[in-house]
């Protein structure tokens, strides 16, 4: 089955001429009078442009300019009967497929041109089908890609708290054996927080910090308990071993890639500013300040809690502890944050 063909000529004859021509080779044509009628006919179910140049309104070369300013992808064989190296020129500036003069002599080589334009037309055809179905698939691929992600991380949130909240059972469990630790993890948190969100830390590290807050003693569930609950001063192995609970807390926390940041506090919490502490005898810049609130508050808690072995210091005098150890053990601005915050707070976690 043929092509079907836009035809434009002036000529009328000529234009007969060629359109019986196409008919030989079972063609479809329309043929027209001038460019503009072009712009009119023209859709996407022509293969072929057969375009005079020279014609009036409109000519040829103008009316290519047309054609490809609306992207009408549409092979274009140029027909003259006034051919020369600046026609040929300009019409291959413009994008045409061909160039050919008239009267037309020899039709099979006409048919030949008109065949291979055609094909181009077919080839652009299949590749702009292709395209599109490249691209549908490329987007039906990414909004099932979104969709699994989606799903991937409300599996990965879902299951890092379900992680959370066993951890935190298992902290809570622990300390409730012991009267004189009973809520310690609780009230560190909450003294970390409100520490944290007086110092402006943005939402990120305040996630960080309740989770560190929450699990920065887990090293003593592998610890004996009747070493932690014991009256009175602890050997120096019994020392050795309680210091050894934030490396614990560290290990345990190692296998959850979520909580890396969480992990390096927990390790850190008994350091001090002046790189006296433990287990790794860090201190100043190598603090981060996440690290810095909890062993104010952890400090702090500690002091104004009750223990089998001492009596709890007050608010006021807990807070001229972490003032006096202020620029050895505590950062000295965020002590004076937590001390605004806990003196303003009144009978906030009395003992």
């Amino acid at each position: 089955m043929g092509s079907k063909i836009l035809l434009a000529d002036d000529d009328t004859l000529v234009r007969s001429a060629i359109q019986k021509i196409l008919h030989v080779f079972h063609h479809d044509v329309v043929a027209v009078e001038s460019g503009r009628q072009v712009l009119e006919q023209i859709s996407e179910e022509f293969d072929v442009i057969v375009l005079d140049i020279n014609m009036p309104d409109m000519n040829g070369f103008e009316t290519l300019e047309q054609l490809n300013q609306r992207r009408i992808d549409i092979p274009v064989l140029f027909l003259t009967g006034a051919g020369s190296m600046e026609y040929a020129v300009k019409a291959i500036h413009l994008g045409a497929y061909d160039f050919l003069t008239k009267p037309i002599v020899d039709i099979e080589l006409f048919h030949i041109k008109v065949e291979r334009a055609a094909e181009k037309r077919r080839f652009l055809l299949r590749e702009k089908t292709y395209k599109q179905q490249l691209e549908t698939e490329v987007q039906a691929k990414t909004h099932e890609l979104a969709e699994k992600n989606l799903l991937l991380e409300r599996y990965s949130s879902h299951l890092e708290d379900a992680t959370v909240q066993i951890m935190t059972s298992l902290q809570i469990a622990m300390e409730e054996k012991d009267e004189y630790t009973a809520g310690h993890t609780r009230r560190v948190t909450d003294f970390a927080l409100l520490l944290g969100e007086s110092a402006c830390l943005d939402s990120d590290d305040i996630v960080v910090l309740r989770r560190a807050s929450q699990f920065h003693d887990i090293g003593k569930l592998v610890i004996d308990l009747s070493c932690i609950q014991k009256a009175g001063t602890l050997t120096p192995e019994e020392w050795a071993l309680i210091k050894k609970h934030p490396e614990i807390g560290a290990s345990i926390i190692e296998p959850l890639t979520f909580m890396d940041r969480e992990r390096d506090i927990i390790r850190h919490h008994h350091e001090r500013l002046d790189g006296t502490g433990y287990p790794d005898g860090i201190g100043g810049s190598e603090l981060d300040t996440l690290t810095r609130i909890i062993t104010i508050v952890d400090s702090y808690d500690a002091m104004t809690s009750l223990r089998n072995y001492r009596s709890n210091l007050s608010p006021t005098r807990a807070v001229s502890e972490l003032r006096h150890c202020a620029g050895t053990q505590f950062d000295p601005k965020l002590v004076e944050i937590f001390a605004e915050v806990v003196l303003s707070s009144g009978s906030l976690y009395k003992q």
